[in-house]
């Protein structure tokens, strides 16, 4: 048995008994190190270093922060008042407002869990106080959730393009707008679907002229930092790792100075919630790298290459198999680790079929995101359950119309290649 099939089958078997992914990805490298033997163990602490030690990946710290730095400036309120003066009147209002809240919130965060764990439980508990059922606005928290790694900025995004040189960040980050506001829009309409189904009223009547101007006023310098952060790099003023660091100093200036909310003695704990999120999340690409590593000098890479090319599968066929290979793989991997893992095997056969890369980034991207809600493993689903205080069998239950929209998302997104890459190439990406 070669050092690449014992890699692959101790990884199963870490990730069955209960070991983390990051430490799964670790351990099953140090087993394919022992059986090659012709390697020395300081390999897997030289790969995993290397696979951090990128200036583009500065980028995640930074943004990770700007996002802690919103929140801790009371930016989750500003952002729930904006959405619901447009749609909390409507027949299922604060569903509506839930899902237009955590789009903008995905804007500035970047991350499905970090939505999930601070609007997405503010949201919760006041739709379970308006009278929806707790599971059904939990559910529809961790649909919408999503939607993070797909807005820009997007740390999954930025793990993509250093894992395939074919896409640029900046690309990717205008690629996943529309497919963002698609999912979006699917989620609103099964809002409205269930909404009516089980009478959940709205809350009220829409405001007065006057107090949405106020209130759009003040939403306005959060709702800016996507449009500054994409706006500059387009301009060619700073990279996307530099567009972290403005975006880091935007979020202190209107946390401190423009809504007043964000306290001095607050930005030590936010400095440290900030530094264990970079840690975990550093721990898992260096970890993954290695992995990535032995795969890649077994060959892995090239042998799935010729395979797929030999099969001459058409440019729609390889991406239906694709897609359910990557739903089957999200279920047990986590999205950082997945992109590690496959993009370096599976772009240059999309590539050598025809794909698009920004198309078939998007497809990976939302394949592998989907799969933290879905069980057994689905990250997004306890991180939901566990804020909301609702059982997961509950919680799955009330995910199944989700899922069905999801697919359907999903299957417009493949065939339809226009909406991942026609905004980035109008916009000048490359």
């Amino acid at each position: 048995m070669n050092a690449s099939a014992i890699l692959l089958i101790s990884v199963c078997i870490y990730l069955a008994i209960g070991v983390p992914v990051a430490f799964a990805l670790g351990l099953s490298t140090v087993t394919a190190l022992l059986v090659m033997g012709n390697y020395p163990m300081l390999a897997l602490l030289k790969e995993t270093f290397t696979g951090i030690d990128s200036f583009p990946l500065m980028a995640v710290p930074f943004f990770i922060l700007a996002a802690e730095l919103m929140s801790g400036g009371s930016l989750t309120e500003v952002l729930l008042r904006f959405a619901g003066q447009f749609v909390g009147h409507k027949r299922g209002g604060l569903g509506y407002t839930n899902v237009v809240s955590l789009t903008f919130f995905s804007g500035i965060s970047g991350s499905a869990l970090a939505d999930a764990a601070g609007p997405g439980s503010m949201l919760i508990r006041m739709m379970d106080k308006a009278g929806y059922d707790r599971a059904y606005a939990a559910a529809l928290t961790a649909s919408t959730a999503i939607v993070g790694p797909i807005i820009p900025p997007s740390i999954i995004m930025i793990i993509y393009a250093l894992a395939d040189d074919n896409v640029s960040v900046g690309a990717l980050f205008v690629a996943g707008i529309i497919p963002g506001i698609l999912i979006a829009v699917a989620m609103c309409v099964v809002n409205w679907h269930i909404s009516k189904k089980r009478n959940y009223r709205g809350d009220g009547e829409t405001p007065p002229l006057s107090e949405i101007l106020r209130t759009t006023w003040k939403a306005l310098p959060a709702i800016l930092l996507p449009v500054l952060i994409l706006g500059g790099m387009r301009a060619g003023w700073f990279t996307p790792t530099e567009a972290s660091v403005v975006a880091v100093f935007y979020a202190l200036l209107c946390g401190k100075y423009v809504y007043r909310t964000l306290e001095w003695k607050a930005v030590p704990n936010i400095l440290s919630r900030s530094a264990l999120l970079t840690a975990s999340v550093l721990i898992i690409i260096g970890m993954s790298a290695s992995f990535a590593w032995i795969l890649t000098i077994q060959g892995v890479p090239q042998i799935v290459a010729n395979w797929v090319v030999d099969m001459h599968l058409g440019v729609w066929t390889f991406l239906i198999v694709l897609n359910v290979f990557l739903l089957l793989f999200g279920i047990f991997i986590e999205p950082l680790p997945g992109v590690m893992v496959l993009v370096p095997i599976l772009a240059p056969v999309a590539a050598k079929i025809g794909v698009d890369p920004i198309h078939f980034a998007m497809i990976v991207i939302y394949n592998l995101t989907l799969g933290m809600i879905t069980p057994p493993v689905g990250g997004l689903l306890f991180v939901t359950s566990n804020v909301s205080r609702v059982p997961m069998s509950a919680l799955t239950r009330e995910l199944v119309p989700f899922l069905y929209a999801h697919g359907a998302v999903l299957v417009i997104l493949t065939f339809v290649p226009a909406l991942s890459n026609w905004l980035p190439h109008v916009m000048g990406f490359k």
